[in-house]
C-alpha cells in the first residue's frame, strides 16, 4: 500500500515503519531539514514541506495512496489553515482513495464525566478544541465533494516510552487533589498505532472512531500511578484555588473538562481490541 504521511512525529514514524514493514511505499512531509534526516535514518522517505506558507510549495500527487495526517493545528486561533492549505496542494487528478486524520477527544469539550461515544455533538471549548473540530469539518467537507472517504481519531492522552512525565514528577510540579480531579483517558502508543493501520484498511469505515483503551482515569490518578511504577515520590496534591495560582494555563485547561471515552466502536467495528486495556498493564510493559 502507497501512503503519506502528514507529519511523522512520535506516533507517525511508527505507523510509517509498520507500512514499510508491510511492503508498503512510504513518503513523509515534514517541516525541517532535521526531521528529514531523522526519518532517513530511519529508513523513510521524506520532503521538506512547511504548511504554514500561504502559498503551497508543492503539488500533492496521491493517487491511489492513504494519507495520514498526523500534523497538529497552528497554535492560535480557531482554524486549522496547514491542513486547508495541504488539501488545496492535492493535485484534483490525483486524488488519495482515503484520509485518516488524527484528532482528539477535546472536540468533545466538558461533559461533566458522562460516558461519549461517537453520537455526540462536538462541542469543543478551547480553542486547541476548536482547531481540532474544524479540521475535521475541513477534510470531511473535502471528502463528500471528492468521494472519498475520510476516518477522524478521536485520540485521548498517548503514552508509551519516551512519553511519560517523567521529568515533571522529578520537579515536584504539584496535581489536583483527587477529590477535584476530572476523569481523563489514555491509550498506549502501540494500540494508537494498530488503530491507525486498521483505519487505513477497514472496509465502509465509520467517519469517526473514539481511541482509547476503555479505562478512564482522573488526572491526579495518572501521575501518581507513573510515579508509583517508577518509584518515584507522589507529587504534592494541591486544591483548585492553589492550582489556579501554581499550573499552566494549559494544564488547567485539561483539568476543566471531564469525560469518559467509550471505544466501543473501535473494538466492535474498528476491529482494534487494546493490547494494554488499563495504565497499569501498559505501564508494567515499559522498561522501569
Amino acid at each position: 500500500m502507497h501512503s503519506t504521511f502528514g507529519g511523522c512525529g512520535y506516533v507517525g514514524q511508527q505507523v510509517a515503519c509498520h507500512e514499510i514493514a508491510d511492503g508498503g511505499d512510504v513518503c513523509a512531509l515534514v517541516r525541517t531539514v532535521d526531521s528529514v534526516a531523522q526519518l532517513a535514518d530511519l529508513g523513510i522517505t521524506s520532503r521538506q514541506v512547511d504548511f504554514d506558507q500561504d502559498v503551497p510549495v508543492l503539488a500533492l500527487q496521491l493517487t491511489d495512496q492513504v494519507l495520514y495526517w498526523f500534523v497538529p493545528p497552528p497554535s492560535h486561533g480557531d482554524q486549522d489553515q496547514r491542513l486547508a492549505r495541504a488539501l488545496a496542494a492535492i493535485e484534483p487528478g490525483a486524488l488519495p482513495r482515503r484520509i485518516v486524520l488524527v484528532s482528539t477527544t477535546g472536540v468533545y469539550g466538558d461533559c461533566q464525566g458522562e460516558w461519549v461515544n461517537e453520537t455526540r455533538p462536538l462541542n469543543p471549548q478551547t480553542a486547541r478544541g476548536r482547531r481540532r473540530a474544524h479540521a475535521e469539518q475541513l477534510a470531511r467537507r473535502f471528502g463528500q465533494q471528492q468521494g472519498i472517504p475520510v476516518v477522524a481519531l478521536r485520540v485521548p492522552g498517548i503514552y508509551g516510552p519516551g512519553k511519560l512525565p517523567l521529568a515533571r514528577l522529578r520537579s515536584g510540579t504539584p496535581v489536583l487533589a483527587p477529590e477535584f480531579s476530572p476523569w481523563s483517558n489514555r491509550i498506549h502508543v502501540n494500540d494508537l498505532v494498530t488503530v491507525c493501520l486498521a483505519a487505513a484498511r477497514k472496509v465502509d469505515p465509520a467517519p469517526a472512531y473514539n481511541v482509547s483503551d476503555g479505562h478512564p482515569t482522573t488526572m491526579t490518578d495518572f501521575f501518581f500511578q507513573v510515579a508509583d511504577a517508577y518509584g518515584l515520590p507522589r507529587p504534592p496534591a494541591i486544591s483548585w484555588a492553589a492550582a489556579e495560582r501554581q499550573l499552566s494555563a494549559e494544564m488547567r485547561s485539561y483539568l476543566a473538562e471531564s469525560k469518559r471515552i467509550d471505544n466501543t466502536l473501535m473494538k466492535e467495528d474498528l476491529g482494534v481490541v487494546p493490547d494494554y486495556p488499563n495504565l497499569a498493564s501498559g505501564l508494567g510493559a515499559l522498561d522501569h
